[in-house]
């Protein structure tokens, strides 16, 4: 019990902890909405503005977010030409979706004027979009790159059987993390893509509801501490 309410301290100290524990209330508000719409008005009601509040605190909480991507790319740039140029695309994508961001904020909460909401949100949700392909794109890759690493250490016999079973935890441990980074942008994908081309099935309360959560959830469990 003392182990997982320390887990859970480590885990809401973190930006992204907060964020995901946030965007659970988020989406969860989105379906109670939906779900009482008709037969109970007032909770519908209380619901929405549940929601809305917890979509505003996410975007202020983000101030100044678009710059990780910088970071991200000094860090880790790629292994590969081929990674460092989907690490590049990816990140750019994403720092204009958080950049952008900002003003959508700042329209919606009546700093900017109102008339700029939707073009901010356009040009964030596009950005968002585009870095989310890359992103699942370079998942693939490296998942395929660690089924290739791990048929190898399978077949060798230079390694001892310790070492080979350690490579291997570590290998299927990364694969994991990288599904649901998957999981994640694919979901947030289909949030976005309910903003740049709004129709019914992006746009349904359930489908939104559910991605979100399958988003937040996939975050909450890549950012879980180990």
């Amino acid at each position: 019990m003392n182990d997982t309410v320390d887990k859970l301290v480590i885990f809401l100290a973190k930006r992204d902890g907060i964020d995901k524990l946030v965007k659970t209330f988020q989406y969860v508000s989105k379906l109670v909405h939906w779900h009482s719409e008709t037969t109970h008005p007032g909770a519908a009601n209380r619901a929405k503005q549940w929601e809305v509040a917890s979509g505003l605190s996410r975007k202020a909480f983000r101030t100044g977010r678009f710059l990780t991507g910088f970071n991200t790319l000094r860090r880790s740039p790629g292994s590969t030409q081929t990674l460092r140029l989907l690490a590049v695309l990816a990140n750019s994508g994403e720092m204009v979706y958080f950049f952008f961001d900002h003003f959508l904020w700042l329209a919606r909460i009546g700093v900017l004027d109102a008339k700029f909401a939707r073009r901010m949100s356009f040009i964030s949700a596009f950005g968002e979009s585009f870095g989310y392909v890359f992103f699942v794109v370079s998942d693939f890759l490296m998942i395929r790159d660690g089924y290739r690493a791990q048929r190898k250490i399978v077949e060798s016999e230079e390694e001892s059987k310790i070492d080979a079973e350690a490579s291997i935890r570590k290998i299927r441990a990364d694969r994991v993390m990288r599904l649901m980074a998957v999981a994640a942008n694919i979901a947030d994908l289909i949030i976005a893509l309910a903003d740049i081309e709004p129709n019914p099935f992006c746009n349904h309360a359930v489908t939104l509801g559910i991605s979100g959560l399958v988003s937040a959830w996939a975050g909450w469990y890549r950012n879980w501490p180990s």
